[in-house]
């Protein structure tokens, strides 16, 4: 019989302010990486209380996410695979961010060229993957829009 497959499961979001996303900044193994704020679920919370929690921890700012823009499966290793629920939020003023993780070095406001010229420099493909999803369902032109938090069913949790 073959091990069974255990995904991680990672929740990250999109927060978006007059052409501009807020990413995190953190070292990682001596490296300098960006990403969504963006964490681990934990164990007695549901999928968008892990979300807005890691919001806080990563940024200091208190917010709730508003839609949910895709959920990604990706495997980092071999041995190291993760299903990232991906939410958004849709400021209409930046806001100063602090974070409470001592892990993220710094908070930036980058519009998409400058993330997209970070390349390897993001944390996974799935940074930029989630923000052209967003831009993609943003857009007044395409028929698709973000998917509501309501799809995910919290009530037997």
């Amino acid at each position: 019989m073959t091990e069974r497959y255990k995904p991680n499961t990672t929740v990250a979001c999109v927060i978006h302010c007059q052409g501009k996303f807020l990413l995190v900044e953190e070292c990682i193994n001596g490296a300098v990486k960006f990403n969504q704020p963006a964490g681990h679920l934990e164990a007695n919370e549901s999928i968008i209380e892990a979300c807005a929690r890691e919001i806080v921890e990563e940024t200091g700012l208190e917010l709730t996410p508003q839609a949910l823009v895709g959920i990604y499966q990706f495997r980092a290793a071999a041995d190291l695979a993760f299903v990232r629920y991906t939410f958004c939020i849709e400021l209409a003023k930046q806001q100063h961010a602090t974070p409470r993780d001592n892990a993220i070095t710094a908070i930036h406001w980058l519009n998409l060229a400058d993330i997209t010229a970070l390349g390897n420099q993001l944390r996974s493909p799935l940074v930029l993957k989630s923000i052209e999803d967003f831009l993609q369902q943003s857009d007044k032109n395409h028929p698709a829009q973000h998917t509501p938090l309501s799809l995910l069913n919290v009530d037997y949790f």
